[in-house]
């Protein structure tokens, strides 16, 4: 049985992994996001894999408990024409780049890496991104600024959670729900299942 190991302490990733039943354990990668990437899929993969590299270069990970480990980690961007949207500096950046998303459709982006190793020591890793594309309502500027007062926006990347209060202002969804919230599950269950590994058992 593998230990799976999350490279992330992202409080949504964890609870999407404990709403699908996987057990798991958080090693934190503390690594500069810092990539030369510049096409959207690539970057989001090349910070992901920062993180996975990290974490399984842990010396925990020496112990006899991990002799058959996976380690997951992810990275997740909003783009708006191509432009990354991080984290709000300040409430007036988070009313400029809800202000952008307004009455329009941009991308949220999720790259996925992920290292396994077995019992004998053979390591396999596997990456991809993930796109979803997601329309916002018309907003007005009190909207936005009622919404920001809440200050939910102040730590999201794009401004805004899709599962939180942000979600009265979502108008559609074009693929994966999961995705937008950091962590397309889904996938992530496929790649591993095509290895002949369930993450569920």
């Amino acid at each position: 049985m593998y230990q799976i190991i999350l490279a992330s302490e992202s409080p949504r990733r964890k609870e999407i992994m404990e709403t699908m039943g996987i057990k798991y354990k958080v090693l934190v990668a503390n690594v500069e996001e810092i990539v030369e990437e510049k096409v959207p899929s690539e970057m989001v993969q090349a910070v992901a894999r920062l993180k996975t590299n990290a974490v399984y270069h842990r010396p925990e990970l020496l112990a006899e408990e991990y002799q058959k480990v996976i380690v997951i980690g992810a990275d997740t961007m909003v783009f708006y024409k191509e432009h990354a949207l991080g984290k709000p500096k300040n409430e007036a950046d988070a009313v400029r780049m809800l202000q952008m998303l307004s009455d329009d459709v941009h991308e949220v982006y999720t790259g996925v890496s992920i290292i396994i190793r077995d019992k004998d020591k053979e390591v396999e890793r596997i990456s991809f991104a993930v796109c979803t594309k997601v329309a916002v309502q018309s907003l007005s500027l009190e909207q936005i600024k009622d919404y920001i007062a809440t200050g939910e926006p102040m730590d999201k990347a794009g401004a805004y959670a899709i599962q939180g209060k942000f979600g009265i202002f979502i108008k559609e969804i074009i693929g994966d729900y999961y995705n937008v919230v950091g962590f397309p599950i889904a996938q992530i269950y496929d790649a591993l299942l095509q290895k002949g590994i369930d993450i569920k058992k």
